[in-house]
This record gives structure tokens, sequence and C-alpha cells, in this order.
């Protein structure tokens, strides 16, 4: 299995179409790939919250339509990353987009741990509530989305519920990029699971990203990792390495709490 993290440089002087139409172009490239995954909240910047409301989509809005086309057209599963998407009822929630080789939306996800203490993300955008794991043809992935790193007990769900690959965009400032990499890693030890994490890049709303966009094998072994600047990271995958290292040190097994 091929995956391609396509780590964007959200400049915000380039404009959210004129953004959404080279990142399209981008997936479009990564025609042979099995999976494709974007970043959190790269139309806007994940930083840029003073225009959260201003640049708010339904899930049938320009950046679904975009990316629709493009996994269509490079005939993959992508992952799109996140938008700020606008609910009927009139909440923001930071939502990801997963869309099949036929260009459908499969599924989306509602990110659950909102940053900010209060401020930016988490005073503007509801939380999400549910565990989602998507079922592609050679694996079943885990969605979550950069803050969630932090709370283990939602990878724990997602591994219940069947997940072999945790997937998570993010929007992770460089100020913290060693917590970005020691969490990618615990999580991938402790769920044993593959984790592909895709940063951003570039400086945004006065904010550093991290950029080190990196794939994680079921040992915790960091099998690819990004730089700084935009990068396409592009790795092969092996799922059945997940349930081999499970059946070899089967540590879930011996779980006594939750």
């Amino acid at each position: 299995m091929r995956a391609s993290l396509l780590q964007i440089d959200v400049d915000l002087k380039e404009t959210v179409a004129d953004r959404r139409d080279r990142v399209a172009a981008l997936v479009r490239a990564q025609g042979g790939t099995d999976l494709v995954v974007l970043p959190e909240l790269w139309p806007v910047g994940a930083f840029a919250s003073d225009t959260f409301a201003a640049e708010a989509e339904p899930l049938d809005g320009p950046t679904a339509d975009a990316m629709s086309a493009a996994a269509r057209d490079a005939g993959v599963w992508l992952h799109a990353g996140s938008i700020v998407e606008r609910d009927p009822d009139g909440p923001l929630y930071n939502t990801s987009l997963v869309f099949g080789p036929d260009g459908e939306l499969r599924h989306t996800y509602r990110k659950i741990h909102r940053f900010g203490f209060d401020q930016g993300e988490a005073a503007l955008m509801a939380p999400g509530e549910e565990i989602v794991t998507v079922e592609l043809p050679d694996t079943v992935l885990g969605l979550a989305t950069c803050y969630d790193l932090r709370f283990p007990e939602q990878f724990r769900l997602l591994v219940d519920a069947g997940a072999q690959m945790l997937v998570i965009p993010a929007g992770w400032p460089a100020k913290r990029r060693e917590h970005w990499r020691l969490f990618a890693q615990a999580r991938a030890v402790e769920s044993q699971t593959y984790v592909l994490a895709c940063g951003t890049a570039g400086t945004h709303a006065g904010v550093e990203l991290a950029g080190h966009s990196m794939v994680v094998d079921p040992w915790g072994d960091i099998v690819a990792e990004a730089g700084t600047g935009e990068e396409i990271l592009t790795v092969d995958l092996d799922p059945a390495l997940v349930t081999k290292t499970r059946h070899d040190f089967p540590v879930l097994r011996d779980r006594r709490l939750g």
C-alpha cells in the first residue's frame, strides 16, 4: 500500500481559491498512490481564527467539490485534511473529509478536542462527538486531528473500533515540534498501528508551523519524515505488519482497564 502525505505551505498571501486549485493539482499528480493525506485546515490556516467564520463551508462547498474531483481524477483514496465546516444549524466544526477513488465523500470526522484554552478554535468551534474509522480495501483507518494527539483515550477507542492505521492531519506549531514527534511515536507504540501524521509548513497568522510530517510504524520507528518546507512524503506500507506486530507482541491482549 502506497501513501502520500502532502505537507502544504499555508501562506496567507495566497488566496484560499488559489491554494485550493494548487492543492487539487498536487492531489491529481499522485495517481498510482493508494492513499493521499492533506493537513489540518489547509484552506484557511489552522491559526487564522479571525477568518474561520468568513471562510466556513458546507460539506458540499468549494473545497469539497475540488477535492472530490481531484480524488476521482487521480483514482485515490483522499483524506482531504480538514475544513472549517458550517453546519446548517449554525455551529462551526473542524471537519475532516475522506473521499473514495470515485470522488464520493465517504466519511467525515469532526475534531473532538479543540485547541486554544477558551480562545481561537476552542471558542469558535463546536466539538465533535463521534469516533470515526474508514475501511479501505487493505486496512482500516482511524481518524483524529492535531490536538487529539494529546488524548490517548481517543486512540484506544479507535483501536477497539478496528483501526490499523491512524491518520492525523495537523497544523502543529514549530515551538512544540518535539511533542509532535513524541506523541506520533507514542500513539503508534501503544496502539500497535501505523501513524500517518501530516502537518503544515510555513508561517501564518504569526505562528511558525512545525512541518515534519511523518510515518511511524507499529513499533514506533519513524520510517519517513519531512523537513520544514512544503514537501510530498511518499511511503510504501505493509498492512500485514500491524497484524504481525500484535501477534508477536500481544500487549493489547493484556489490557485490564478500559
